[in-house]
């Protein structure tokens, strides 16, 4: 089941828990069947990769990010963790907006 999801691709987050509790990263996917979301530079894992002469792909041990759940970051603006909710404009758009300052996130 798809989850409404208030974070967005390219935004700008901070890990509230677990091993990387304090990162901050940009979000490089969203994963909205599953809850997570892709963090650059957050829970890096390291993959055994096999080598593949057709595709170039060279063999060897590859580190890369793995998912993190959506409920464990929060989008940092203005340079603060804030929370996200949604307000509809005088001309009809839904945009969403920082809770603790009010001002839209673009």
């Amino acid at each position: 089941m798809a989850v409404r999801m208030k974070i967005k691709k390219n935004d700008q987050v901070i890990v509230l828990t677990g091993r990387d509790k304090g990162k901050r990263g940009r979000v490089i996917e969203v994963l909205t069947k599953k809850g997570k979301v892709i963090v650059e530079g957050v829970n890096i894992l390291k993959h055994h990769q096999r080598q593949n002469r057709q595709r170039g792909i060279a063999g060897g041990i590859v580190e890369r990010e793995a998912p993190i759940d959506a409920s464990n970051i929060m989008v940092i603006e203005g340079g603060k963790p804030t929370r996200v909710g949604y307000q509809v404009l005088q001309d009809g758009r839904k945009v969403r907006v920082s809770k603790k300052t009010g001002a839209v996130i673009e």
